[in-house]
């Protein structure tokens, strides 16, 4: 390879030599270079790049365009070179896909072609940071990157000759500093599209010096701060995207000024405030594409909005309107979208909504609409694909003669107080997705249902009864029958829908066995949960063989045996709940190596025996944030090598976790669990919820000191048990613990004061131990009631109705000041050296101090013993 290089080099420089000319630096760009040059400047920045042998990232199988590249042919017949034809000269470059790999430097011949106009190097494995000089190419007129690994720094003062530049296009890079006012320079620019760029910061004021401007995309990205007025000088501007990023401020009223303005997107922001009552349908008459839903907007929608001319997109989500809809113009309007959920909209729904007849998609879900409406009003829209009701105060009528419109895919009708399930679907060839769900619908699943082709069917919270037979299993995606009066086995039919992905049958009557399921087939099952039934038998060890399982949940059924080895194979499981059945068996430690098991709850089964300390990975359970194995029969001491290795429960930045629930947006994982002392299920789960509860066992010795170190731990319960020894006082170092039940145990000493520094304690539950001393004063332990240390003799203070005399204080102060040994134990002579950073003198004094009063401590208290009296609590403190 390293010959094949040499010898390129020696041709490259046998032609400059030809020319009588050496390629020169890069500042040199404004040097006109002939056509034979611009040709070995070309060469010369393809050896700075590998090619990736690998099959092209282009979905239209691009090959790499340099692959043909030559010295033996003209530069202008190479794959994505464009020449002037007059001239000869290089004036494009067209590398997109073409699987370079590499980075382009300040010294590279690519700044040398001053004739380039365009450069596209979109979809390469380019990395590090893409230099300033290709924005001093004096003729360059469209700048296309994105889709690499580059950094982009756009200039900061003059952009120099480049001022010539007309589309800008980076997206999916990085954009370091944020947009510079320089931007303001480019006169000439008419898009400017950055989305996806990682920029921070405000949009600035000089943007709206780029009045020739018909595209702004900054979308997806982080900007702050209000959009400004200036924008309102961008009068050719045709689309303005500025959704998801963290803008704020009211609605941008400067959009009155942009008459030619197309499409205007500004969803997903931090907007407030009512929507402008000033704007008129003249202000915005060729508004095509309204988004401005997921923002902070309220009031009434303003009637402009229900009379622009060319609008067929309207989505105003996910905010807070109120009051009630305004009647469209359907004799003028070619609406075809219009989506207003997740408001608080009330009234009834407009009569010409049923009159707007291009309209393809309508979604009033949750809010406050009310009133009757027969479903076959909406019959005669003959593009209507998808209509969604749901979650209103409506009473939807619905008969077996009702019509739906013929191009209906997607039907929601949940909590529209429907309550017959009768045959109107058949009407309906193409419907695939119908939600009835959490109406009063009575009686069974009726049989024609099996042979429509629903790939999505929510049903959950009627008042169903019957079997599942009927079902069509092998098309089915998503079906939710939970909270009915189901009964029957479940059919094996369940082994034939390999795209089955999510299957709820909880809180039923369903009986029976689980299928045993081949292998064969390629299952996309990730849901399987039949909490709540009568479930009986053993657990098939078929079951893994949905080896994309990512939740089971088997809660409170009536299955026995053993857990199944085989479910050590799946490895997408996050979600495991066997709770609640009648399982015997030891615990499953195959289970450890399971990287993203999140959820394991085994409770109130009939599990035994010790959980070994030794395990048999480096890491086990290294996912975990929820453990409950409550009400079982497991001995010997706590499982202390899972306790040590918890990562999941480790997080120290548990303030500023992403507040996200488990599971996708269209299934949400459940679990049931004793919090607080509470039955509590937990219909969606938290990410930053961590809880153990180990109690009702037979679990014994001490609790082990690093439980401290499960910094987002927020519930702990060893209740009802034979622990010993002390409680740890690193606890204290739980600063987000909520609840924490150590009752019913053998716990010996003080309360460790370092526990009332957790500020977020709720719960506490200490009783039926044998602590001893003063109950630690201060933050929330003034909130305990003696519920809290009810059962411990030796206990003094407030809240109980024995008090303190000197003799406990005292006692009590010594046993904290123990655990100050112990705190203490690890300033030797090294603590002189503390105070570096303020100078020598004040280290050694710091460090005197600390030694000075541990030994004084230390010495007052082996003297008192020594002389067999105590010394008066205020005597000891005199030296902290």
């Amino acid at each position: 390879m390293w010959k094949c290089i040499g010898l390129f080099t020696i041709m490259i420089l046998l032609l400059f030599l030809q020319d009588h000319v050496v390629i020169s630096s890069p500042s040199a760009a404004t040097t006109h270079l002939s056509p034979n040059r611009q040709k070995l400047a070309l060469f010369q920045f393809r050896l700075s790049m590998s090619i990736d042998k690998s099959p092209a990232i282009c979905s239209d199988g691009t090959t790499s365009k340099v692959m043909n590249w030559s010295l033996s042919s003209d530069c202008c017949t190479w794959g994505g070179v464009t020449c002037n034809q007059t001239t000869g000269d290089v004036v494009g470059l067209d590398l997109r896909c073409s699987q370079l790999i590499g980075a382009i430097f300040p010294n590279s011949t690519l700044f040398q072609l001053s004739f380039l106009q365009f450069i596209y190097l979109d979809h390469n494995n380019l990395y590090g940071l893409l230099p300033e000089e290709i924005f001093h190419l004096p003729n360059l007129q469209v700048l296309s990157v994105f889709y690499t690994n580059l950094t982009v720094s756009l200039p900061k003062n003059k952009w120099g000759s480049s001022s010539s530049l007309q589309a800008l296009y980076l997206e999916q890079i990085t954009l370091s500093g944020g947009i510079p006012d320089s931007i303001g320079y480019l006169k000439s620019l008419n898009l400017l599209s950055l989305p996806n760029c990682s920029i921070d910061g405000e949009i600035p004021k000089a943007i709206g010096n780029l009045t020739q401007l018909t595209k702004l995309d900054l979308s997806l990205n982080n900007l702050t701060g209000l959009i400004p007025d200036s924008l309102a000088n961008l009068q050719n501007l045709t689309v303005l995207y500025l959704n998801n990023n963290k803008l704020s401020g009211h609605f941008p009223s400067c959009v009155a000024n942009l008459q030619l303005l197309e499409e205007l997107i500004l969803s997903t922001n931090l907007l407030s405030g009512p929507l402008p009552s000033n704007l008129t349908a003249l202000s915005l008459p060729n508004l095509t594409n309204l988004q401005i839903f997921e923002n902070l907007l309220n009031g009434t929608i303003p009637s402009w909005l229900f009379d622009l001319p060319s609008l067929f997109f309207l989505s105003i989500d996910f905010n807070s309107f109120t009051g009630q809809l305004n009647e469209f113009n359907a004799s003028r309007l070619v609406l075809q979208v219009f989506t207003c959920s997740n408001n608080l909209i009330n009234g009834s729904i407009p009569e010409s909504f049923f009159d707007l007849v291009n309209l393809t998609m309508l979604d009033l879900s949750s809010n406050n609409f009310s009133g009757v409406l027969d479903i076959e009003m909406f019959s005669h829209l003959e593009f209507l694909d998808r209509l969604i009701l749901s979650y209103n105060s409506l009473s939807v009528r619905v008969t077996n003669s009702s019509m739906l419109p013929p191009q209906i895919q997607t039907l929601g009708l949940s909590s529209c107080k429907i309550k017959e399930f009768t045959h109107f679907f058949g009407t309906a060839e193409n419907l695939r997705y119908l939600d009835l769900s959490n109406n009063q619908i009575h009686g069974e699943i009726p049989q024609g249902i099996g042979e429509a082709k629903f790939y999505n069917l929510d049903l959950s919270e009627n008042f169903l009864s019957g079997g599942i037979e009927n079902l069509p299993w092998a098309f089915l995606d998503y079906l939710n029958l939970q909270s009915n009066m189901l009964n029957g086995s479940l059919p094996a039919s369940i082994c034939n829908s390999s795209s089955l992905d999510v299957l709820n049958l909880s809180h039923n009557n369903l009986s029976g066995v689980l299928p045993t399921c081949p292998s064969s087939l390629d299952y996309s099952l990730s849901v399987l949960d039949v909490r709540v039934n009568s479930i009986r038998g053993s657990i098939p060890s078929a079951l893994s063989n949905f080896r994309k399982l990512r939740s089971l949940n088997l809660y409170r059924n009536k299955l026995e045996g053993r857990i199944p080895p085989s479910f050590a194979e799946l490895e997408y499981l996050e979600v495991l709940d066997l709770g609640s059945n009648q399982i015997s068996d030891t615990f499953p430690q195959w289970l450890e190596a399971l990287q993203n098991l999140q959820v394991l709850s085994l409770k109130s089964n009939k599990l035994h025996g010790s959980i070994n300390n030794v395990s048999k990975v480096e890491h086990p359970f290294p996912s975990l944030r929820i453990i409950d194995l409550s009400n079982n029969e497991f001995s010997g001491p706590l499982p202390a090598k899972y306790i040590k290795n918890f990562k999941g429960m480790m997080n120290r930045e548990v303030n500023t976790l992403e507040k996200r629930y488990m599971g996708d947006s269209y299934y949400s994982d459940t679990v049931t669990m004793v919090i607080k002392g509470v039955p509590t299920e937990f219909v969606r789960i938290l990410t930053a919820f961590t809880t153990i509860d180990l109690s009702e066992n037979n679990f014994e010795g001490e609790m082990p000191e690093f439980i401290g170190n499960l910094k987002s731990l927020r519930d702990l319960n060893l209740s009802h048990n034979h622990l010993s020894g002390h409680v740890p006082s690193l606890i204290g170092k739980l600063s987000v613990l909520e609840s924490l039940d150590l009752s019913f145990n053998q716990l010996v000493g003080i309360i460790p004061p370092e526990l009332t520094c957790i500020y977020t304690l709720s719960k506490l539950n200490l009783s039926y131990n044998y602590l001893s001393g003063h109950i630690p004063e201060g933050a929330q332990f003034q909130t305990f009631d003696e519920d809290s240390y009810g059962g411990n003799l030796a206990l003094c203070g407030r809240p109980l109705s024995k008090r303190c005399n000197i003799k406990e204080i005292s006692e009590t102060q010594e046993d904290a000041d123990e655990d100050d040994d112990y705190f203490f134990s690890g300033f030797t002579w090294e603590a002189v050296t503390m105070g570096y950073g303020s100078g020598v003198v004040v280290g050694f004094l710091i460090g005197y101090v600390i030694l000075r009063t541990r030994e004084l401590k230390w010495l007052t208290r082996i003297t008192a013993k020594k002389w067999g009296r105590k010394v008066r609590s205020l005597e000891i403190r005199r030296f902290a």
